[in-house]
């Protein structure tokens, strides 16, 4: 079977996780710090912190942005059900903003209508997570300046977007929001074997996630209530979590980011090949805007005009030739959980239309051309 991702893994990555294995420190040593170092150097914020997934990264932003009962967050349907999730560990209320059906991104035209309507009813968002599906940037311009307009924060959910850039920087710069996050699971663009990143440019916003990371203690002396008692002494100043990062898992992450931009440049090499090969045929690719560079965590086209069943049947078929292809996303509010909540089908038809259309087919840096090739045919050969 051709996975639809796949982590690459070097002999480097491998010497470096076995150093830190040979250390005095397998976690809250100097590897983790370091790591933190590159991400921010590369991506020209001022902070980052890193933690064991990207799910706990969107956790504590929220909670650095202070989201909580009472308060309204926003994210798109087409998502995994961490970018909603993270808001209703905090306490808040979950809304949805319907995509762009030909990028599947967050359409910052919908956004903008449902801000006009939600400020009639007195119930804008606190928080709004935009998502940068297979890794193309939302247009951040555009939904920062409604952010200015109607007071509330961004998070970029970046999962799938370290390496890309927007207007010519990279995402994670955080020119447009107030958090980005990356995450390091296998199948992303670099590995920390299961980790995530929140970077940011304030520094009370990096003191509190650095806070919430590690079950709101602090040792240091201007957070604590009065003073230390001596060298052993440390206070919990907030409810806080175990979601840090072992310096194992930054040890990978650090090694594989000397291959990212190689990592990202073939992605985009495999992509341009697809692209190509798909001209002609009843699909359309994902649109890629001209102010973005895609990092193509993903590769994903849309069927034209086909049923639920259609679109079954290919993939099935897909499979049964022995590629891995998949749909990225469910609605997140079709899902049960959310249809408790109030939430059903029919809510945001861009979303839907897009679901019963979407395949992702396999893309990673070790891709080959035969197997390419072969998805090509096969995929042509089915629709």
């Amino acid at each position: 079977m051709i996975p639809y991702g796949k982590q690459q893994i070097s002999q480097d990555d491998i010497d470096s996780v076995v150093n830190v294995l040979k250390s005095d420190w397998l976690t809250q040593g100097p590897m983790v710090p370091k790591f933190e170092d590159a991400l921010a150097n590369y991506c020209e914020a001022k902070h980052a912190v890193a933690v064991n997934s990207a799910t706990s990264a969107l956790h504590i932003a929220c909670l650095a942005l202070e989201l909580g009962e009472g308060d309204i967050a926003w994210t798109t349907p087409i998502s995994f059900v961490a970018s909603a999730n993270c808001a209703l560990y905090c306490g808040a209320c979950v809304d949805f903003v319907d995509i762009d059906l030909a990028t599947g991104n967050m359409s910052a035209l919908s956004l903008e209508k449902k801000l006009v309507a939600a400020k009639k009813s007195n119930s804008l968002p606190k928080v709004v997570i935009p998502v940068h599906l297979a890794g193309q940037p939302c247009d951040m311009r555009a939904i920062k300046k409604l952010a200015d307009e109607y007071n509330f924060y961004l998070i970029e959910d970046a999962s799938h977007a370290i390496g890309a850039k927007y207007k010519k920087q990279k995402v994670g710069v955080c020119q447009y929001s107030d958090i980005t996050i990356f995450s390091f699971h296998p199948v992303k663009i670099i590995t920390s074997a299961e980790g995530g990143v929140a970077l940011t440019n304030n520094i009370e916003l990096a003191k509190r996630m650095q806070l919430f990371r590690s079950h709101g203690i602090t040792s240091t002396p201007e957070e604590m209530t009065e003073p230390s008692h001596g060298p052993w002494y440390y206070q919990q100043v907030a409810l806080g979590f175990n979601y840090r990062m072992t310096d194992i898992q930054a040890a990978l992450g650090l090694s594989q980011m000397k291959r990212l931009n190689d990592f990202v440049e073939k992605r985009n090499q495999l992509a341009n090949i697809y692209d190509i090969a798909f001209t002609q045929d009843d699909f359309s690719p994902l649109k890629q805007s001209t102010q973005c560079y895609s990092s193509y965590h993903l590769y994903i086209i849309q069927l034209n005009n086909s049923s639920a069943e259609g679109h079954k049947q290919v993939i099935t078929q897909l499979r049964a030739a022995g590629i891995m292809a998949h749909v990225h996303y469910i609605p997140i509010h079709l899902q049960p959980f959310y249809a408790q909540l109030g939430f059903k089908k029919g809510d945001y038809p861009q979303a839907e239309q897009y679901y019963h259309s979407a395949i992702s087919l396999p893309l990673y840096p070790e891709l080959s051309h035969e197997d390419q090739q072969y998805i090509i045919k096969k995929v042509r050969e089915l629709t």
